[in-house]
């Protein structure tokens, strides 16, 4: 006999009938199997995924075989008491973290757009400085946090350029500039925060102070305010006239065919993991930098003894390359692409953030925490920073000089060879004669 309950479900209620015994369990096993196929369809579905994007933003890069570093500087920190062994280890495991960290945020970029994709660029870009620096600004280690950000800044101005210039002449023997409106504005804000980290040092290496170093410190935080707002005041206005300078810029641009074609094959870029993806391992690279950030800093000193080096060798030498790993990257991937421009753009625009916003920014955090930050990096270091930014000046003038004497009519070298034959023609021919004719 059968039976409906309320739900409508049939009820076998004569269970010693065979024929409907085996046809019920017939239906059980049917209805079993298939929920058990979309179940194990569901989870090979979710499989997959996270495979696909474990594979795309770690397995897929060779460099990435340096992360284990950073598991195993922390274990020979727990287990020993080698410093040098911690901080190499922990170095090596925080560059493929540091590159994979502005890997997601490129592709974070992708779907919130050209406004808030330029603000996470910049908020994002040198992440990694700015964890170290907090940490080590936390801890109490001031003058660490001077010398990393002037060793970032003279990695990006030095080191990330001249590596740039270096990769992109092997591939190329002719390497082509065009005119970047963002590199010229970059370059003059950087011109701004040298200035103001001139006024401490000088306020200091003249000894007029009457309390030493009230001075000195008020000075500095009052310019890290004014630099702040000027910082954000030039990420506006970039936003608001992106498409300005980006026209003005394809304005001046002259294109060979060769590149034509090739930015024709390549076409635009797309996204390689979706939003959620990236807004996930945003967060997995930025936690596991910030842990690893914190041995780092605190195997400097142990590693100054154990090596016999100075801390500063180690703060603006060593230290930065682990930061500036994404910047480096990009920069020698752009050159061998001979778009030399955007290289310029990536090391200017990284060293403008720097020094416009990470270093007042590490000011301020400092006031807040009632640490004694100043911007008064030394007189020997700020005058080496100050000779750098001049230089690179000069050379984004020297290669802007050089564009626009190729944008010249071809002929104009060939008129003025023209005009000065016909001068001596004319002084051979007519002057001359003429002279002697009225001598004799």
């Amino acid at each position: 006999m059968e039976s409906a309950d309320e739900t409508g479900i049939h009820v076998v209620d004569d269970i010693d009938d065979p024929e409907i015994r085996e046809v019920d369990a017939q239906q059980r096993r049917i209805q079993a199997f298939s929920v058990g196929l979309e179940g194990a369809g569901d989870r090979k579905t979710i499989g997959t995924v996270i495979y696909k994007s474990i594979y795309t933003v770690i397995l897929s890069k060779k460099f990435n075989l340096l992360i284990p570093f950073g598991p195993l500087a922390i274990f020979v920190q727990k287990k020993t008491t080698q410093n040098g062994w911690v901080f190499i280890l922990g170095l090596l495991g925080i560059m493929p973290l540091a590159e994979r960290l502005g890997y997601t945020t490129e592709q974070l970029a992708f779907y919130s757009g050209p406004t808030l994709g330029g603000l996470l660029n910049a908020t994002f870009g040198n992440a990694t400085e700015l964890i170290i620096s907090i940490y080590a600004l936390r801890t109490g280690r001031i003058r660490v946090v001077q010398l990393s950000l002037l060793g970032s800044l003279l990695s990006n101005l030095l080191f990330v350029l001249g590596i740039a210039f270096f990769s992109g002449g092997i591939v190329r023997k002719e390497q082509v500039f065009n005119k970047q409106a963002t590199a010229v504005v970059d370059s003059g804000l950087l011109l701004m925060a040298v200035m103001g980290l001139l006024f401490p040092a000088s306020l200091h290496s003249t000894g007029t102070e009457v309390h030493l170093g009230v001075s000195e410190l008020a000075l500095s935080r009052v310019s890290s305010c004014v630099l702040l707002l000027a910082y954000v005041a030039s990420i506006i206005f970039q936003l608001k006239n992106i498409k300005h300078l980006e026209g003005n810029q394809h304005g001046e641009i002259l294109y060979s065919d060769d590149q034509d074609q090739d930015q024709d094959e390549e076409g635009e870029a797309a996204p390689e993991i979706s939003k959620w993806e990236s807004v996930i391992w945003l967060g997995i690279t930025a936690a596991a930098i910030s842990i690893l950030s914190e041995y780092l800093v605190d195997a400097i000193e142990g590693t100054s003894l154990a090596w016999g080096v100075p801390v500063a060798f180690i703060s603006v030498i060593l230290l930065p390359i682990g930061g500036n790993t994404a910047a480096v990257t990009t920069s020698v991937m752009f050159a061998m692409k001979d778009k030399l421009d955007v290289s310029l753009g990536v090391a200017i625009g990284s060293s403008t953030q720097i020094s416009m916003f990470i270093i007042p920014f590490c000011v301020v955090v400092g006031w807040i925490f009632g640490r004694p930050v100043d911007l008064n990096f030394q007189l020997f270091e700020t005058a080496t920073l100050f000779m750098t930014v001049l230089f690179v000046a000069f050379m984004m003038q020297w290669l802007q000089a050089i564009l626009y004497m190729k944008t010249l009519p071809p002929d104009t070298s060939l008129l003025v060879s023209k005009q000065q034959e016909l001068k001596q023609w004319y002084y051979s021919r007519i002057l001359k004669p003429r002279n002697t004719r009225r001598q004799k």
